[in-house]
């Protein structure tokens, strides 16, 4: 567990423990919460994951489903999200789930559980995942870490060599790697490195989404139970941000054609890739709603509020994180104080 995860749930903690959540949460619980999840399955043996923050296990998505319930919670789908916002419906507050990239575990493990319980979920789908055809790099760049005990690598234009000898120098080496990836401005170079790296380790830079996505008909599936909504999530996974205008419309348009041929109906709701600051702003909640969308959310964190009727295709959502899979983080996460006191108690982040 890396410095970070341990200070978040130092935080968390000590909303719970001092009650603070209880003491803010009338004014930062807004009127709903929309989860946001991507991989749903059993927990793994592995020592070096990573990308363990992206899994929630099974067992914890339905035990928090049968405490929302008892708490008397309302779970909708997006659809009536939207109903309440637009008019204005605030009476009980909700929570929406949603599962972001298409993974097959969300057909194996996720689904049975939303029909054991009669409970809505949004997919959002990456079209080229679907199609077999798309680089998940961050997972391709844990697999090449994985493979290997040294990787040299050019960074900033200079030669460096990353320790990959045990799994805490593997999480080192993802760590640096990552981030330094994340920060380039052109994504395209992003990808290039990651491929390349791909090459040179031995590891089949589509093998993550050949293995882990699921394909057309398994989303057809999906798509036929009236509970589950399909979602688009752009063709390629871009961080829109990084891309010019043409590039992201692009990948809006063509993600809900993509999906609307594959399965008979146009998607009106859309997440950003990434969906963060540095992937998503307001050029690109603009682009969503001249692209037909109806709601879009992102992954900058909150609740939403009443306001958020002006910024539908602006949505906070609260991230079911794979290093806090306990009831009272959900708890102090649905009362929106981790987000709103480091604001000030300013409910918007929509820029």
């Amino acid at each position: 567990m890396n410095l970070r995860t341990v200070g978040i749930r130092l935080g968390l903690e000590t909303l719970y423990f001092t009650g603070a959540w209880k003491l803010f949460g009338p004014l930062s619980s807004g009127i709903g919460t929309i989860f946001t999840m991507h991989h749903v399955r059993p927990a793994r043996a592995e020592a070096f994951q990573p990308n363990a923050l992206l899994e929630i296990e099974p067992a914890f998505l339905e035990t928090l489903i049968e405490y929302l319930r008892y708490k008397k919670v309302d779970m909708v789908s997006l659809a009536e999200a939207k109903r309440r916002l637009r008019e204005q419906d605030y009476a009980k507050r909700f929570v929406a789930f949603t599962l972001d990239d298409g993974y097959r575990d969300n057909l194996e493990f996720a689904y049975p559980i939303f029909k054991k319980h009669g409970v809505p979920a949004a997919l959002f789908i990456a079209t080229s995942f679907a199609d077999k055809l798309g680089l998940l790099w961050w997972i391709a760049l844990e697999r090449v870490i994985a493979a290997t005990d040294r990787i040299a690598l050019e960074v900033d234009g200079k030669s460096r060599f990353f320790d990959c000898a045990n799994p805490g120098a593997k999480q080192n080496a993802y760590n640096q790697m990552y981030w330094w990836l994340r920060g380039l401005d052109d994504e395209r170079e992003l990808r290039r490195i990651v491929t390349d790296l791909c090459e040179r380790y031995g590891v089949d830079p589509l093998g993550p989404c050949k293995e882990l996505c699921m394909d057309w008909t398994e989303i057809g599936q999906l798509a036929a139970d009236p509970l589950i909504t399909i979602g688009a999530h752009s063709v390629n996974h871009y961080m829109l941000k990084k891309w010019d205008t043409a590039s992201v419309q692009k990948e809006m348009v063509q993600s809900a054609s993509v999906i609307e041929k594959a399965l008979g109906k146009k998607p009106v709701d859309f997440t950003y890739p990434v969906g963060d600051k540095t992937s998503a702003d307001a050029r690109d909640f603009a682009l969503a709603t001249e692209a037909g969308y109806e709601l879009a959310v992102t992954t900058r964190p909150g609740v939403v509020f009443p306001e958020h009727r002006e910024h539908m295709t602006a949505l906070p959502r609260v991230s079911l994180n794979g290093n806090f899979q306990a009831l009272r983080y959900a708890d102090v996460l649905r009362s929106g104080v981790p987000f709103s006191l480091p604001r000030g108690l300013r409910r918007l982040d929509v820029a």
